[in-house]
């Protein structure tokens, strides 16, 4: 019990002074196309502007989320609003972190989700160390440098979300990068539920299968659409609106606190 005890404070101590460490109010600031209103839910995700992002970004903002798109192109859905960045880019926070900080300082309950990627068809023979790191800024490091600075603003009933892969715990031939940094998301998000416990917010990593994007079918060719469908229990692709449903869920219900979720219709394996 004394160990228990002293465990607990230890927890506290630790996650007052992490937080403490961070403004929380900041003046007002001219933040050009940012609409405040009298917001109270927030969702922060990356690459809204196709395919799974597009349709989770949809689903929160039916649910009276403010939404933001953080990407280089724009999310096309009316409502949602556009902070533009390359999360390629070391710096790319530098150029968003005003209205970042005005959007976050009024939210009373924060989502982010890690949605954006990249997929090269690569090999560990053949991929230089310039195009490993360019991969990994997209798909670990720029998750982490918006944790950062997201998660002290995060209020109880608050989430990170990460979208990983059926990549995120297996590996095929010809996707070097994507399934060294999809299992190293995993890990990210188990580290930040351990670190955060306490908080009041919870993480989880949605795996979704084979799901009818724009991505997918770029490296899948027409002809292999088919035998694709064919590897969920269920005989065809996830769509997109399936995802983010499962997304939504996840973002409400802090059970599944350092969940891997897979999202895939059951996938056969062979």
């Amino acid at each position: 019990m004394v160990y228990i005890l002293h465990r607990r404070r230890h927890i506290v101590s630790r996650v007052t002074h992490r937080l403490s460490y961070y403004p929380r109010s900041f003046g007002a600031r001219s933040v050009g196309v940012i609409e405040l209103g009298s917001m109270t839910k927030l969702l922060l995700i990356t690459g809204a502007s196709a395919g799974i992002g597009l349709s989770t970004a949809s689903r929160f903002l039916s649910d009276g989320y403010t939404v933001v798109n953080l990407s280089r192109r724009p999310c096309p859905l009316q409502g949602v609003q556009h902070l533009r960045c390359d999360l390629a880019q070391q710096d790319f926070l530098e150029k968003i972190r005003s209205a970042l900080e005005l959007l976050l300082s009024q939210a009373d309950r924060v989502s982010i989700i890690h949605n954006a990627s990249r997929l090269s068809n690569d090999t560990a023979t053949n991929t230089p160390s310039d195009e490993f790191r360019d991969v990994l800024e997209i798909n670990i490091v720029a998750p982490n440098t918006l944790n950062r600075f997201v998660i002290p603003y995060m209020k109880h009933g608050s989430s990170v979300l990460f979208v990983g892969s059926t990549l995120s715990e297996k590996a095929v031939p010809g996707s070097y990068t994507y399934v060294t940094s999809k299992h190293g998301m995993i890990g990210m998000m188990r580290a930040v539920c351990q670190d955060l416990a306490g908080t009041g917010i919870h993480t989880a990593c949605v795996c979704p299968g084979f799901t009818d994007t724009e991505m997918l079918r770029e490296h899948v060719p027409a002809d292999a659409l088919e035998a694709v469908s064919g590897m969920s229990a269920f005989g065809r692709l996830i769509e997109p609106t399936e995802i983010a449903e499962t997304l939504f869920w996840a973002a409400s219900n802090p059970v599944i606190n350092g969940s891997v979720m897979h999202a895939n219709l059951g996938q056969i394996e062979t």
